[in-house]
């Protein structure tokens, strides 16, 4: 696969397969891929915290807010719950933030799930602390992001921003999940040649 089939395939999934589980090798493997991803000043403030255990699953399902757009969903059912979680931490003993690294980390993330027939979803909408106190992490390791990790069992699909400029994804009747990015044309402001 090139990296922009990679890319394109890397969507945010919500629903997974309950039946197949990262097993903790390949997420340790791809722990070791994020070292390769630049890092602003070199810091490399971010640690990674590994869940497969399925109570735990469940308890951090259950703490997200699963799809913004979606009111009407409140999240995937039990039997579609994600497998597997990885927690993105900063070690503030490193610094005060991980601008720029946390982005990075999380798309590399993303796109060595899918490459490995996985899919995930990252999540910012939750309670730091609530989450540091279920985790019983110690005061200098914050988490900063959730991603929900499984086989997914939805269909994604990018499509343009329609002429209203409605950038909200939905679903359709049938459960088929559509994300509106904007064109080419509009993301290049100019051309300076």
């Amino acid at each position: 696969m090139t990296l922009i089939e990679l890319l394109k395939r890397n969507r945010s999934y919500r629903r997974f397969d309950r039946s197949v589980r990262p097993s903790q090798e390949i997420m340790a493997s791809w722990i070791e891929g994020l070292r390769y991803t630049a890092s602003a000043r070199n810091m490399q403030p971010l640690k990674y915290l590994l869940v497969t255990d399925d109570a735990l699953c469940h308890t951090l399902s259950q703490s997200v807010v699963w799809a913004g757009y979606l009111v009407e969903w409140a999240g995937p059912c039990e039997n579609e719950r994600p497998t597997a979680f990885v927690v993105q931490l900063l070690d503030t003993r490193l610094a005060s933030n991980a601008r720029f690294d946390e982005g990075l980390h999380l798309e590399a993330l993303g796109l060595m799930a899918v490459e490995s027939g996985f899919g995930a979803c990252i999540f910012l909408s939750f309670d730091p602390k609530r989450i540091a106190t279920m985790l019983d992490l110690p005061e200098h390791l914050m988490p900063i992001s959730l991603v929900a990790i499984g086989k997914p069992i939805e269909q994604v699909e990018v499509r343009d921003v329609d002429a209203e400029a409605n950038i909200r994804y939905y679903r359709d009747e049938e459960g088929r999940h559509y994300v509106p990015k904007r064109k080419r044309e509009e993301l290049i402001y100019r051309t300076i040649q």
